[in-house]
């Protein structure tokens, strides 16, 4: 860790030093035309220095910038700087990940998996480490803030995973040991504490109050060297969906904002203008390994309801539904015979789990929960997960056209077990389609890994370029319904989709990869013969 940072001072130094030589050129440049008589020229001729601005025209600039110091002088004491050290498995799979490409933060720190892809290559020197070949301790550098004076820290869990030692450097630059109180894989979260008291703390603030153009600031320690840095930008946009696409069951709900966030900075706040936690900053989305304007927190409305739990019992018990879904737009809508492209399409309901036992069926259309209205999925998928396990809910539903209330209780998420995941996936495709369909057949269905309880048919190929092609769907995807209809076999498949009639769309009930999903295919408008 030392060699790193102090690698990092000595190039500052390199570059500081010719800066100081040419500065001293310059004034040794001006001493000497003084030298020469050119003195009394500038004496005859003096530069006369513009007049200040006056304070009106720059006094909203100037209240800003005061507004800024002020959050940023009552946040900053309550961030800390997370130093970790780990070993086990994550150590053995640094060493893999350096072969097959994976990138490394700070100090040798892996970034978690399903982030990588956000952080692409990263910057030569700084972000990437060879490890030796040994095994040994890793190092790691994150962020947190601290939400209560008696010590305790909310972070990523991805920053602590694996930890043997945690060190933490206060603002007042005390280095103090920390304690893991619980983490929460599902939602990236964790919390640690110190032995400390009278700290100051952050204010808890109301995630979904945040509109898009609205001022936040974002802190922590940018790569692992720059220890308390802040940023300023506007929130981007709000509810984006979960990125993590090797586990659909984690909740969505994150905050887009433009206030650069950087490798380092996981775990440091996201605050609103009046300085107040909104957010947990988690990861970015770049081609080049640093900030290139989209960055993604945590809402506090999921931070706090997890960091309470965990202080309280040391783990997170998330509530499930047992359903896909998909988002109501405005293509799908008119298929559900709704008004509006508002509300969650149930796309598949696993056996036996808390929505089937409850009458779920596929095609319903959430649109309430316990009487607020839900936007989408991803807001649906947020507010279950924050039930407690055995919670009796009333879902407002819309089924074929007409509107009904179910009651659900709400069962626990465990990693065997389907939570309300999003669809969102999915992709929107054409037709005619380009493809073949095939039989489920006993043969078929081993050859492609079909479960047995999935019926419908097989995609066997797509036609390269095709309209299917383009839509993403593959061969061993299984169609398994057209327009609401069930199809069993690749006769009644090939009828239901020449009967379309031209120009109109198509809604397919597809399962791909253990989950289904509503798509809407456009017809081709030429005169494309096959499927």
């Amino acid at each position: 860790m030392a060699f790193e940072t102090n690698k990092l001072v000595g190039k500052a130094g390199r570059v500081a030093v010719p800066a100081g030589a040419a500065a001293a050129l310059v004034l040794a440049a001006g001493m000497f035309v003084h030298h020469n008589g050119v003195h009394a020229a500038m004496v005859s001729s003096p530069i006369s220095s513009p007049a200040p601005m006056d304070d009106n025209s720059v006094s909203s600039l100037v209240a800003l910038d005061n507004a800024v110091e002020a959050v940023a002088a009552r946040v900053t004491p309550a961030v800390v700087n997370v130093a970790v050290t780990s070993r086990g498995s994550a150590e053995h799979q640094v060493g893999e990940d350096q072969e097959d490409g994976q990138e490394q933060g700070p100090q040798g720190q892996s970034l978690p998996p399903g982030l990588q892809q956000f952080f692409g290559q990263l910057p030569p020197g700084m972000m990437q480490q060879q490890r030796p070949q040994q095994p040994q301790l890793e190092h790691g550098i994150g962020s947190g803030i601290i939400i209560s004076p008696d010590g305790y820290i909310v972070t990523n869990n991805h920053v602590v995973d694996g930890a043997v030692e945690m060190r933490v450097t206060l603002h007042d630059r005390r280095v103090l040991k920390a304690k893991l109180v619980g983490r929460d894989p599902l939602t990236d979260l964790a919390v640690i504490k110190v032995d400390a008291h009278d700290l100051p703390s952050i204010a808890w603030g109301d995630s979904t109050k945040l509109k898009p153009g609205q001022t936040v600031l974002a802190f922590g320690s940018p790569f692992g060297y720059f220890q308390f840095s802040v940023t300023r930008g506007i929130v981007s946009a709000v509810d984006r969906q979960n990125p993590y696409r090797d586990d659909a069951r984690k909740p969505g709900g994150y905050i887009q904002t433009d206030a650069a966030i950087n490798p380092g900075n996981s775990g440091g706040p996201l605050v609103n203008a009046r300085g107040e936690l909104v957010g947990i900053n988690t990861f970015i989305i770049s081609n080049g390994g640093s900030f290139a304007g989209a960055g993604f927190a945590i809402p506090s409305q999921i931070v706090r309801t997890t960091a309470e739990q965990l202080i309280k019992t040391g783990a997170v018990h998330h509530g499930y539904l047992g359903i896909s879904m998909n988002d109501v737009t405005p293509e799908n809508a008119s298929f559900f015979n709704l008004k509006d492209a508002n509300g969650a399409i149930v796309a598949q309901v696993t056996p036996d789990s808390p929505a089937a036992r409850a009458g779920l069926k596929n095609g319903d259309v959430i649109v309430e929960l316990n009487g607020q209205k839900i936007v989408n999925g991803g807001a649906l998928q947020v507010a279950v997960s924050e039930d407690t396990p055995g919670t009796s809910i009333d879902l407002g539903i819309i089924r074929n056209g007409s509107q009904q209330t179910v009651k659900v209780q709400v069962g626990e998420f465990h990693k065997e077990a389907e939570v309300a995941s999003d669809g969102e996936s999915a992709t929107p495709q054409k037709a005619k389609l380009g493809l073949a369909v095939a039989e489920l057949t006993p043969d078929v269905r081993q050859q492609l890994h079909i479960p047995s309880q999935v019926q419908g048919v097989a995609i066997q190929s797509v036609r390269p370029g095709s309209p299917a092609d383009d839509a993403s769907l593959a061969p061993g995807d299984v169609i398994l319904e057209v327009d609401r209809h069930p199809v069993t076999s690749a006769e009644q498949f090939v009828n239901a989709a020449h009967a379309n009639p031209d120009g109109k769309d198509l809604l397919l009930l597809v399962w791909s990869r253990g989950g289904a999903s509503y798509r809407v295919v456009h017809p081709d408008s030429g005169n494309q013969s096959g499927m």
